[in-house]
């Protein structure tokens, strides 16, 4: 096989690369798919170093190393879905355990914790974990974990990773960063100290809104060698043809990261200007809160972002209008998406929670493909025109 050293190359190029060089016998360089479920033993007590497809596979096993690579961490662990990921971490702690977790939250990773793991005794309090005086509140003897959205979704909000981290290391906790939205393109947290990663690669990984997929990468020796027992006991593993499709997506990340960067930010520019938008959520805006913080975690911003209407009457209008982006649920493909969080991916946030950190029923959220930007603008102005003549004819 080819050696080389892939950390003397820019992540751009690490990223075309991905299993370019893995396949000794042929050259491809496109890695196969390789669907067997079981692999011949040379002989008793030996092994090709592969046995059964749920614990190791090689289509997976280029996918994981270089997901691993580009996190800088120890080890990569390829799911099902992203929620089979997230239950894989979760697998790590007990009943009684007790966990702090980001307070503007996806909707499955809540349900998945309040409906499903609190039947088995872990709990979990809610805050602002850029908020180290909430953190601190929160905490108890039971608390083994700091769970992270950074930035949040759908409100954006940013937290300190370096910050949290070597707090929650002091007390002998975890730290999972969900790294969905920034990719390791633009934030890699576990050189900022995390100590797990998790993406639903369906997103921007994947990015082409085709593959289901979620990604785990951990930091040190025996944490890793828990995830392994973790991953192959539970059995939500990826696919030999997911995990080719996966890395296909992963060759283009970084040119569509710049592309889904730029038309978000100038999107989000332009609806700020917008009469009938009160509030744009985006952390490349100089007047969000944490914009600071967002510039020296991370190289660039995400695709994705929200705004509020001055109406709630104007949703259902928009998003009838709309004709290039598409109304529809998920984040992160080529092709923009726009959703409505209070009824589709938070509606198993209950009604308080939601209206405490701002998911409310004039807030959608958009997700900015890589179409050209002036054809995106003008689907959101003619929408928006639209809302207008609806709702103040109804005046």
């Amino acid at each position: 096989m080819i050696e080389r050293d892939e950390t003397k190359y820019r992540l751009e190029s690490r990223l075309a690369q991905i299993g370019s060089i893995q396949e000794p016998n042929t050259g491809a360089v496109n890695f196969p798919i390789y669907q067997s479920t079981a692999f011949r033993h040379p002989r008793l007590g030996q092994s090709t170093g592969f046995d059964y497809i749920r614990t190791k596979n090689p289509t997976r096993q280029v996918l994981e190393d270089a997901a691993a690579a580009l996190e800088s961490g120890d080890a990569g662990f390829a799911c099902s879905s992203g929620m089979a990921a997230l239950q894989t971490i979760f697998t790590l702690f007990s009943q009684g355990d007790h966990l702090i977790v980001s307070l503007d939250l996806y909707g499955g990773t809540y349900r998945l914790l309040e409906r499903i793991l609190s039947r088995f005794g872990i709990t979990a309090s809610y805050v602002d974990t850029n908020d180290m005086d909430a953190l601190e509140s929160v905490r108890t003897p039971s608390t083994k974990a700091v769970i992270i959205e950074t930035p949040t979704n759908p409100l954006m909000m940013i937290t300190d990773i370096e910050k949290v981290s070597a707090w929650a290391k002091t007390h002998g906790l975890l730290t999972v960063v969900d790294n969905t939205l920034l990719t390791p393109f633009f934030q890699r947290p576990l050189e900022l100290g995390a100590d797990i990663i998790i993406h639903s690669a369906t997103k921007y990984l994947g990015g082409h809104n085709d593959v289901l997929a979620g990604l785990i990468v951990t930091k040190g020796k025996e944490l890793s060698e828990q995830m392994a027992f973790l991953h192959n006991s539970i059995g939500a593993v990826l696919s030999p043809s997911d995990s080719y499709q996966l890395m296909r997506g992963m060759k283009t990340l970084a040119i569509r990261m710049e592309r889904h960067e730029y038309n978000a930010e100038r999107v989000a520019r332009w609806l700020t200007e917008h009469p009938s938008i009160v509030a744009v959520f985006h952390p490349a805006l100089e007047d969000h809160p944490s914009y600071d913080i967002q510039r020296r975690q991370s190289s660039g911003n995400t695709g994705i972002f929200s705004f509020r209407v001055k109406d709630a009457r104007y949703v259902d209008p928009i998003l009838r209008h709309l004709k290039l982006i598409a109304f529809a649920e998920s984040l992160g493909g080529v092709e923009s998406l726009m959703t409505y969080p209070a009824v589709q991916t938070h509606a198993d946030i209950p009604q308080e929670i939601r209206d405490q950190v701002g998911v409310d029923d004039r807030l959608l959220r958009f997700s900015v493909g890589i179409e050209h930007v002036d054809d995106i603008i003008a689907d959101l102005e003619q929408a928006l025109e639209a809302a207008h003549r609806e709702v103040e004819g109804e005046q």
